[in-house]
């Protein structure tokens, strides 16, 4: 049928013809922050971690997922994350990006759902507000050999575990498809997200300044080169680090003293 405008279109228009399906959004909040330690001489070692919530609901109920949930009709995407770690995490006012969008067809056995999801960086030790009881921190650590990456959890009372598999996509670009090999702790197809969260992080720290949002105010150029070791996951020689940093900071008049350490310069982050 040749229609002669849009609203002869629209009225005829029949949005039966098509499947339903529906959008979701999960939100993967990483954080690059000090460990408390008994001995003052001793320098805080920093960990990545990643806030996860218990399902207290069917599918998979009582496992451990990321923060998400189903976009209203009438709500913009970009509100959606925002409104979903409030009322699930109580986190607010954070860093967010869009990530990647996750539609495989098995992925939730409900129905098709398709997950446009977000990341959010943060240092959990500047959050002056209490977590929701529902939400806690786990501490990540991995291992990869072969293009099999092994992905422990641990908040100090759970410990948990995935194994996912790079599976090369494009051999021009070295763009891989990720695949869960085992998982039985983590809802859904979560332990993508995280991944995936993790990849795309150690990539934007060599050429965005997304890291100083993990970061306080005012920091030493050795915690700023811990938080860009963990999340690298090797050492940086110290010369070479300085080079890469050297126009994104700025010195202060500030000094940290005590703590059993040497007195050291505080920097500060350098707003383009």
């Amino acid at each position: 049928m040749i229609y002669k405008t849009e609203e002869e279109f629209l009225k005829a228009y029949d949005s039966n013809k098509y499947e339903k399906l529906s959008l979701t959004t999960d939100i993967l909040v990483l954080s690059v922050s000090d460990e408390e330690v008994n001995n003052y001489r001793k320098t805080p070692t920093k960990h990545m971690s990643v806030l996860l919530v218990k399902r207290n609901d069917y599918p998979y109920k009582s496992k451990w997922c990321l923060p998400g949930g189903f976009i209203a009709i009438d709500e913009d995407i970009e509100d959606c994350p925002i409104r979903i770690l409030r009322n699930e995490t109580n986190l607010h006012d954070i860093y967010l990006e869009q990530l990647y969008t996750f539609g495989d067809v098995n992925r939730d056995p409900r129905m098709r759902v398709i997950s446009t999801s977000y990341m959010a960086l943060i240092d959990k030790n500047r959050l002056d507000y209490k977590l929701s009881n529902s939400a806690s921190w786990f501490n990540i650590s991995y291992e990869e050999r072969d293009n099999v990456v092994t992905v422990y959890l641990d908040n100090g009372s759970t410990r948990l575990s995935f194994i996912v598999k790079k599976v090369l996509k494009e051999l021009t670009t070295d763009r891989y498809r990720l695949e869960i090999v085992e998982n039985d702790s983590i809802a859904f197809d979560h332990p993508l997200v995280i991944l995936t969260g993790i990849e795309r992080l150690k990539n934007k720290i060599s050429y965005t300044d997304v890291v100083f949002n993990m970061m306080p105010e005012y920091f030493t150029l050795g915690e700023l080169q811990q938080v860009y070791e963990v999340i690298l996951g090797k050492k940086l020689l110290d010369p070479a680090f300085r080079r890469i940093i050297a126009d994104k900071v700025e010195k202060t008049e500030f000094v940290r003293t005590g703590a059993g350490h040497r007195p050291a310069i505080l920097f500060k982050y350098k707003k383009k």
